[in-house]
């Protein structure tokens, strides 16, 4: 054989073989073996293979075997943090606590519903078995004339199922279709409204509509007198918010804005005396610092937020300032927030208030806070900002805005008569004639609730105000000179269809009608409202918050999630029931702002401050455990929505199977407390 006949055959890079020798995953070697020669690639017959492809099987079974212990290792990994993640949820679990109010009458209709739906479960797998298939409805039909012949031959199960069919045919399904079909129309009215309100939103941006103020901004230190300073008088409502009280009082005092023109009233409510002390204590710093502050604490706690500020704005040096700026106790308006909100009133005393948009130090902190991310940037951007351009009407957010005094007083001040007294009082100014102004581009930070029973009782005080105040404000709206156009607006947008109808179809859909129709399978849901009507309106949610998007599916199972408490705050609210005027502060965690150590820093002397303070008075300090709680509600709806999907699984319905069992494990996990942070 001659060499140069071969000449491709040298030029080929072979490399050094290796082969690697493991005893046990935990104990290996490489070993190099010699080079390669011409007769490691020849076949029996002394002929050359074509590329020198032939591979030697010692080193095939190597590489096999190295290539299993690195599978091996992949799953053993996916294993353990499949056993770690259980085990952090057994924890939580085990450390859980019950909510309390149990015994009710919206929680007991769900355990019927529940306890219905298990016993039908067992019926129709039965059945099933029995011969019943559900793939169509003809099959049942036909399979029910069969059996209600004369000449059949049925058993005792085969008769009460037959007339267990034909109870569901004539009776249970056309009332429950007709609750479906009433319940699809105004879904789909309200997926109009939001399409309207984004079409509205993109509009806004398309043209580069914003409000223009007459005046803009003055440089303080530029000595330039001829500036828009009148007086003004900002407010901060707190009541035992000691993990936030420090920074908004810090922010507030370091506005830009001549001092002999501003007065600072730190209203606080607290009644635990630690607190009471230390917000004395910070205001008396600021006071040393040349601030115009002031520390006003009621005796008579009567009315929560509405209460305090109608004290605090019955003072009689109040009657010198012009605008009252509100601030809840875990926000940070910026230094130039006053020049960037008063100018908006300047020549325009038709304006009553301008309202600001909230920003957020902790919407990355969990799950939790980024899905209300979503949910306030759309309230934002699309919402409060379309109502403002084109109807000059939106709901005041009870902080980050600036009001008119002479608004207030003209539409009768603060009322404590419901648990939303913002909404109230934006609702009487309308009423009066006023107009509103948000201001997009003006940001306040403050803070999101981490934890899911904080942001559980915001969500039961949001939406059960609102019909509390529909109830009461009904009368005066139609009474009221505003036009028809706008009576209509109020009524049947502003509190019907967003505070009312949004709530009472996403849960009665969603969470109950969409079950039943699986054990009462004569009335239907079309797959379109299923799927891809929530989805796009899903789709459109998300815009104002495009870095959410890979967040879209959660949010949609959570926000049919939160629906039973929505639902429930509603009910309470229009029928005036007990939970109806809760009120429970938000719990804070005392967040400034990320990456803020000279924040950290104040609280870590704040906290031994109160240290000292207790060990004075001879009390001792425990450290609050964090614990879990669990919802039984939730859990309910979690079982009821699992045991409607194991019955769609007979039935072979696709979309329905897959959207029962992932909404019920999303119950499944808010019951168990398993989304945000834990509560002390």
């Amino acid at each position: 054989m001659a060499p140069s006949f071969y000449w491709w055959a040298k030029e080929t890079h072979r490399g050094t073989p290796v082969v690697v020798k493991m005893e046990n995953p935990n104990n290996w070697s490489m070993v190099e073996l010699p080079s390669s020669s011409e007769e490691d690639f020849m076949y029996p017959n002394g002929t050359v293979t074509k590329g020198g492809r032939n591979k030697n099987a010692k080193q095939l079974t190597w590489v096999l075997l190295l290539k299993a212990h690195k599978a091996a290792g992949c799953l053993t990994s996916i294993a353990a943090a499949f056993f770690s993640l259980a085990s952090a949820v057994r924890r939580r679990v085990s450390a859980g606590r019950t909510d309390t109010p149990v015994k009710s009458r919206f929680y007991t209709c769900i355990k019927v519903i529940l306890w219905v739906s298990l016993v039908l479960l067992c019926f129709e797998v039965a059945a099933y078995f029995k011969g019943w298939h559900f793939g169509t409805r003809e099959f049942q039909l036909q399979k029910l004339y069969t059996l209600t012949n004369g000449f059949a031959v049925r058993d005792v199960f085969d008769s009460v199922y037959s007339r267990w069919v034909l109870i569901r045919v004539e009776y249970l399904a056309p009332p429950l279709q007709l609750l479906a079909n009433v319940c699809i129309l105004l879904f789909l009215v309200q997926s109009l409204d939001r399409l309207v309100l984004c079409l509205g939103c993109f509009w806004i941006k398309f043209k580069k509509i914003k409000p223009i103020a007459k005046l803009g901004l003055v440089d303080l230190e530029s000595g330039d007198g001829h500036g828009y300073f009148p007086m003004v008088l900002v407010q901060i409502p707190m009541c035992n918010e000691k993990e936030v009280y420090q920074q908004s009082i810090a922010a507030v005092c370091n506005l830009d804005w001549p001092k002999e023109k501003l007065l600072i009233q730190i209203l606080d409510d607290s009644d635990d005396p630690t607190t009471q002390y230390l917000i004395k204590e910070e205001v008396y710093k600021w006071q040393q610092n040349d601030a115009n502050i002031i520390y006003r604490h009621r005796v008579i706690r009567d009315g929560y937020k509405a209460g305090n500020l109608k004290s605090a704005m019955n003072c009689s040096y109040v009657k010198d300032y012009e605008f009252v700026a509100i601030f809840d106790a875990d926000f940070q308006p910026n230094p130039d927030f006053l020049q960037r909100t008063l100018p908006h009133f300047k020549d325009n005393e038709e304006v009553g208030l301008v309202q600001a948009r909230w920003s957020f130090v902790n919407k990355g902190e969990n799950l939790l806070t980024r899905l209300q991310l979503i949910n306030l940037a759309f309230h934002f951007e699309v919402e409060q900002q379309v109502n403002g351009i084109f109807l000059n009407f939106f709901g005041f957010n009870g902080t980050a805005g600036v009001w008119r005094i002479k608004a207030l007083e003209e539409s009768g001040g603060w009322l404590e008569r419901t648990t939303v007294e913002d909404m109230d009082i934006a609702v009487r100014a309308h009423l009066h004639g006023w107009k509103f102004i948000f201001l997009n581009d003006v940001e306040c930070q403050c803070e999101l609730p981490e934890s899911y029973e904080a942001y559980r009782k915001q969500q039961h005080r949001w939406h059960s105000g609102p019909m509390q105040l529909f109830r009461l404000c009904l009368p005066a709206i139609i009474r009221s000179k505003i036009s028809i156009w706008k009576k209509g607006n109020m009524i049947f947008l502003f509190f019907l269809l967003r505070k009312l109808i949004l709530p009472f179809y996403s849960f009665t859909l969603f969470c109950i009608i969409l079950p039943m129709t699986m054990f009462i399978p004569e009335a239907t849901l079309p797959a379109w409202v299923v799927c891809y009507v929530p989805a796009t309106i899903t789709f459109l949610n998300i815009l104002p918050a495009p870095k959410s998007f890979p967040f879209i599916v959660p949010y949609l199972l959570f926000e049919n999630t939160m629906s039973v408490t929505k639902f429930n705050a509603m009910i309470s609210g229009l029928f005036q029931l007990g939970s109806a005027y809760e009120w429970v502060v938000t719990k804070k965690s005392g967040r400034s702002s990320e990456g803020d150590l000279i924040s950290l820093t104040d609280k870590q002397q704040n906290m031994h401050q109160e240290i000292n303070i207790q060990q004075e008075k001879g009390v001792s300090l425990k450290k609050k455990k964090k614990h879990n709680r669990i919802y039984t509600k939730e859990l309910a709806l979690a079982f009821l929505l699992l045991t409607a999907s194991a019955r769609s699984l007979l039935s072979a319905q696709g979309i329905h199977f897959y959207f029962l069992l992932f909404q019920g494990v999303s119950f499944l996990l808010v019951g168990l407390d398993l989304i945000g942070e834990q509560v002390v």
